[in-house]
């Protein structure tokens, strides 16, 4: 028993060291979004000194920012019944604030601010109010936009306007961030606008590797006159394609408003999608608080930076309430995951961390996403 400790605990100590001389030669591993921090919050305020300008600035901030943080976490139909609380009600759910840049003048500060909040008084109070939120970021989803002009169809050719209108969407720092393709040669190589129209998942899955996406969303319009009032209308057909995600194609159109143009139209569209696509997620993410369940898991390593590793992305995972190590040998990490929701929502969570949860020969194993199972090649 003495002579196994050893071995373990020289097994974490050359581990340890191992870990350290990795990190200090590697170059900085991107972070994941935290999804209660609101960055990049721009205030502009006068006052009758720079240092109330500030202070009204501050709170200003600090509203703007609760405001989108409760946007971002739960459905759009519910946004009309957010809480509308006071400026000291806000404050107590702020963990802390950065200035990303600031200009003042003897009666006017301007500045972009960062906020953090309190995850557990955010859960508590969406809870105790009755909504449905989710928590889980996708990893970053590709945008193909397919247009229909005049028979044909347009991917990559110019002039695509609706590539055009998605491209100019205003930033948004929600659950489901979209990425837009260059339309370079490569691009135009990965895949053609038939195999997209297909859903072939090769070359999407191509094509999105080629982005850091993990998914692609192939949005179909086609711009059609309603003959009544002379109008045009957008009818788009979107699929969003992933591993996890059942494909299931959509429905929307959009008529165009009075003195509407078309590229309006366009814009207008390609925003209340982004919304869709959003709740679509949400739902599919909603925190079941109410359902919990505990699987037990074997993790493979060959040294301890592996298990360090999940470890550090199970820690980022929303539905994930505790991992329980159990075991630790040479070769494998037992663990128990403690979890809300379902299995396939506990999948969906740990792939967005790059995390894989599989069955094989009975028992639960989970690894790096990509990984080779011990033993395959």
């Amino acid at each position: 028993m003495l002579m196994i400790e050893r071995s373990i605990r020289h097994f974490i100590l050359a581990g340890l060291a191992t870990l350290f001389a990795v990190s200090a030669t590697m170059p900085g591993a991107a972070q994941p979004m935290d999804v209660f921090e609101v960055r990049d919050v721009a205030v502009d305020v006068t006052a009758e000194t720079a240092t109330k300008a500030r202070e009204l600035a501050l709170i200003e901030g600090r509203k703007l920012a609760f405001r989108r943080l409760l946007e971002r976490l739960t459905l759009r139909i519910e946004h009309q019944g957010l809480p509308d609380l006071g400026a000291e009600e806000i404050a107590a759910y702020v963990n802390d604030f950065s200035v990303a840049e600031e200009k003042t003048s003897a009666v006017r500060y301007l500045a972009r601010l960062n906020f953090r909040f309190k995850h557990e008084e955010i859960r508590g109070l969406l809870n105790d109010l009755g909504f449905s939120f989710a928590e889980t970021v996708s990893k970053p989803v590709l945008v193909l936009a397919v247009f229909q002009n005049a028979g044909a169809l347009i991917l990559w050719d110019e002039p695509n306007p609706w590539r055009d209108a998605w491209a100019a969407r205003p930033a948004r720092q929600g659950l489901v961030p979209t990425l837009m393709p260059l339309g370079d040669l490569k691009d135009i190589a990965a895949i053609g606008v038939e195999q997209a129209m297909d859903g072939d998942l090769q070359r999407l899955n191509v094509i999105s590797r080629r982005y850091g996406a993990s998914d692609s969303l192939v949005v179909f319009g086609v711009l059609r006159v309603d003959a009544a009032p002379s109008r045009r209308v957008l009818e788009v057909y979107f699929t969003r394609y992933g591993k996890q995600l059942r494909e299931q194609t959509e429905v929307m159109s959009f008529s165009q408003k009075e003195n509407e143009t078309v590229g309006g139209l366009l814009a207008r569209a390609a925003e209340e999608l982004t919304f869709v696509v959003e709740d679509n997620w949400k739902r599919d993410n909603i925190m079941q608080f109410e359902r919990t369940g505990v699987i037990a898991a074997v993790v493979p390593i060959t040294r301890l930076k592996d298990w360090l590793d999940v470890r550090a992305r199970l820690a980022g995972v929303a539905v994930v309430r505790r991992a329980e190590m159990v075991l630790l040998s040479r070769s494998e990490v037992r663990v128990n995951l403690h979890f809300i929701g379902d299995r396939d929502q506990l999948a969906l969570a740990l792939e967005q961390s790059d995390l894989r949860l599989f069955e094989e020969g009975g028992q639960w194993r989970l690894g790096l996403a990509g990984a080779q199972p011990k033993g395959k090649s």
